[in-house]
């Protein structure tokens, strides 16, 4: 089977290198980045493909020989690149964390015959595919939870923090709003707020606050209550907020000196390098997934606690392995024919069928990522 991964960044090429250790795939990566594709085929022997994710042509020509897509392109080229796969007639699976819903390529998905598993990372991802696996074997769920963070090994000051996937993406999360689900509707908080304290064994403290992490959970799973939070170590959320709050964020241009500028050019030129993960600088991936809910009358409780690490011998970072090996496990369903359904799907869908979730998370033991998983009752906060 013949996949091409669109991205060559962290987590791009931590998939590819994965699929191609399966002797099924013949895995090409296409990407803008010469650099990163030299890289790529001088170390793993992958092909690579020059690409401009930004003309929807481009894409359906780096598609067209292909069986299935992996696409790790960044959030803000994200929809409209699926939606050229999509066009192209082909089978996907989807990382990129995009603003629009992915339920409206589902028409178009359904009429050119293709499956699409959107969202399709750790968190959204991962994590979707818990709450479906968890709430499909209650009889009512009352609340979700979900907390996840992408750190450093090593924290330093001023922000504690690096950047372990896409840095723009982060800068979307600061400032999309955050959609929860409260007393079984919809509501819009602002990210960034709502920050709380939450202590992880091995890690310690961490403060979680809103972000617009539910996505699909939203439409698709019947829970009154339901939060996503990011983690972060003690104080960063603060300071970014002040960073958002002061405008230093924005798209709008200002004009200094008869120069328009935007303001988020300037802060991201400023951010980036102080948020850059320098090769073998270690980072850790925190996921905790939370369900309450109720079976035979009694109340449970489900919650799934994952803490991966930076893997040295491959030099490949905690959220490239945990986003990405998720990603690659998906594309594994696709093409073993184990994935029921064409259309865009979500990834607690495929929980209907508990083989299907055993085969991700086994795959994902087998590349040394453990999902620890506790069920209690009562149910106690």
């Amino acid at each position: 089977m013949k996949i091409v991964v669109l991205g060559a960044g962290r987590v791009g090429a931590a998939i590819a290198r994965d699929l191609a250790g399966d002797d099924a795939f013949d895995v090409r990566v296409a990407d803008r980045d010469p650099q990163r594709l030299a890289l790529l085929e001088e170390s793993f022997g992958l092909r690579g493909e020059r690409v401009d994710f930004s003309l929807p042509s481009t894409v359906e020509r780096a598609a067209a020989d292909a069986d299935l897509v992996v696409s790790a392109v960044p959030g803000f080229l994200g929809h409209r690149t699926l939606r050229a796969v999509i066009e192209a007639g082909k089978d996907a699976v989807d990382i990129a964390f995009f603003a629009e819903d992915p339920f409206s390529l589902d028409g178009l998905a359904k009429a050119k015959g293709v499956t699409a598993i959107v969202d399709c990372g750790v968190a959204p991802g991962l994590s979707n595919l818990l709450v479906g696996h968890a709430v499909r074997q209650l009889d009512a769920a009352h609340r979700v939870e979900i907390y996840v963070g992408g750190l450093p090994a090593d924290p330093k000051p001023p922000y504690e923090y690096r950047a372990v996937f896409s840095p723009i993406d982060v800068i979307e999360e600061y400032t999309r709003p955050a959609r929860l689900v409260m007393n079984g509707r919809i509501e819009t908080r602002p990210a960034l707020s709502e920050i709380e304290p939450i202590d992880l064994p091995g890690i310690g403290t961490l403060e979680a606050f809103n972000t617009d992490g539910l996505r699909t959970l939203m439409k698709t799973v019947d829970c009154p209550h339901m939060v996503e939070k990011t983690l972060r170590y003690p104080g960063h959320a603060e300071k970014v907020r002040l960073l958002r709050d002061t405008g230093l964020f924005s798209v709008e241009p200002v004009a200094i000196d008869g120069v328009e500028v935007r303001p988020i050019d300037v802060t991201t030129a400023l951010l980036f390098p102080l948020w850059r993960l320098d090769e073998g600088e270690g980072d850790v991936t925190v996921l905790r997934v939370l369900v309450d809910g109720a079976k035979g009358g009694e109340p449970i409780r489900r919650v799934y606690d994952l803490v991966d690490r930076y893997d040295e011998r491959t030099g490949i970072t905690s959220m490239a392995r945990t986003t990405g090996y998720t990603a690659t496990m998906a594309a594994r369903l696709l093409a073993s024919g184990k994935v029921d359904g064409q259309g865009v799907l979500a990834p607690e869908s495929l929980a209907e069928d508990p083989s299907t979730v055993e085969f991700v998370l086994a795959g994902l033991r087998e590349r040394g990522i453990d999902v620890r998983e506790t069920c209690v009752g009562p149910n106690l906060r």
